[in-house]
């Protein structure tokens, strides 16, 4: 017997630690080569750790939620053959790790809330048994041997799921094919639970409580006319040809770019460490996007320069990478500004957090059909009420006022939008 060390790799640029959120093997259990060991996050992200080796699990680095550094001992594994030599160097202090002659028990499993791979329920092998054209069909998917039994076990047909990466399917492939493609197993009868606040969760928690702890926010709320542009844009989509149908939301974005020009105060961001202030050109436009795991804000790159067909079919693939846990690092950071909006939920208005540091956030509301008086008549109007907030630190009521008003005309005649 040998043992085979696998530490840590290096994830990301730039990145010295990361943390445990799902453990998907515990001491003791037999590990097949491409098995999965771990999922781990850093900036948002969660990786998927597998095993390059077969072999029986002997150590593990801490509990879920816990944190390691890169280069540390991940998981020790006893495989058949002379010691393998570790991967990379372990820093020390070393983490603290669960041995499996040790009398402490292992770690306790909860429920992950961090967009990482769900480990489905096996489905009865008997009833998964793929026809004869199916497996024809799996057999031409490029799959470790792993995953292709994972796939028999829970009755999935390979050649119909899509690889993230590359046309390898791999074990994050099937999980997501099961939470956003395949059938989710019915909900269990609901019982008190005590959960870890890890993950995705854990991030979203801090970074709240930091913004809400520094930045003194105010909040300004409009209501704006939308009934013309709803107009242009049903026009729009009637002659959209191939391109994406489009929302209300690629429309406020252009009204918004548009509008910055003349307050470059809010597309910004405060360093309030080095009391410094950064006023962007360009506008990195975060999208609040509501996931399994909670909030996550990807990024809409350049958005001034984009025509709003681009911004439709960009925030489209943003939102999905976001919702399947595929979005990578450089898409959840560097916004400039931030919009978040309930959709259909809607509300009459809403109080944002300010996504720290940058110094303001967006929210517009639903739009619904109201009375309205106009020249002394009443008619009726699409009206969509619009919050902001600001850090009180840098931006004044008065410069957040003049911004929504000057946003609320461009809007109310939707051709000054698209006109210099």
């Amino acid at each position: 017997m040998a043992t085979y060390t696998f530490n840590l790799p290096d994830i990301g640029e730039g990145i010295a630690e990361a943390e445990i959120v799902a453990w998907h093997v515990k001491v003791g259990d037999r590990i097949e080569e491409d098995g999965r060991i771990a999922d781990m996050m850093t900036d948002k992200a969660t990786v998927e750790m597998e095993s390059p080796v077969s072999g029986v699990i002997r150590k593990v680095a801490g509990a879920e939620g816990d944190v390691i550094a890169i280069g540390s001992m991940l998981v020790e594994i006893e495989t058949e053959g002379e010691d393998a030599p570790a991967i990379g160097s372990a820093p020390e202090p070393e983490p603290e790790v669960i041995e499996a002659e040790t009398p402490k028990a292992p770690p306790v499993e909860v429920p992950v809330l961090a967009p990482a791979p769900v480990q489905a329920p096996a489905a009865p092998k008997a009833a998964s048994a793929p026809t004869a054209v199916e497996a024809d069909a799996s057999a031409k998917v490029l799959a470790s041997p792993v995953v292709r039994q994972r796939a028999r076990d829970l009755g999935i047909d390979l050649a119909k799921v899509r690889p993230a990466e590359g046309n390898r399917i791999r074990h994050a492939d099937l999980d997501a094919y099961l939470n956003y493609g395949g059938t989710r197993a019915g909900p269990g009868r609901p019982a008190d639970e005590e959960i870890r606040v890890i993950g995705m969760r854990k991030r979203i928690a801090q970074n709240m409580a930091e913004s809400k702890r520094h930045i003194p926010h105010f909040t300004y709320v409009e209501e704006i006319d939308v009934t013309k542009m709803e107009e242009m844009r049903a026009e729009m989509n009637e002659s959209r040809g191939n391109r994406p149908k489009l929302t209300a939301l690629p429309i406020l974005i252009a009204a918004i770019c548009k509008t910055l020009r003349d307050y470059p105060m809010l597309n910004a961001r405060y360093d309030d460490e080095a009391n410094v202030v950064t006023r962007f050109g360009a506008v990195h436009l975060g999208i609040a996007t509501q996931t399994d795991a909670g909030l996550m804000v990807p990024v809409l790159r350049g958005a001034e320069s984009l025509s709003v067909w681009d911004m439709a079919s960009e925030i489209a693939r943003l939102a999905d990478a976001a919702r399947s846990g595929k979005a990578k690092s450089e898409e959840l950071s560097g916004s400039t500004l931030t919009l978040t909006s309930l959709g259909p939920l809607g509300g009459i208005a809403t109080t944002p957090v300010i996504n720290r540091p940058e110094v303001a956030i967006i929210g517009p509301n639903k739009i619904v059909e109201r009375p309205v008086v106009v020249n002394g008549a009443i008619g009726i109007a699409k009206m969509m009420n619009l919050s902001i907030s600001c850090d009180h630190r840098v931006v004044d009521g008065y410069d957040a006022a003049s911004f929504v008003q000057a946003l609320k005309r461009r809007i109310e005649t939707p051709i000054y939008i698209f006109a210099d």
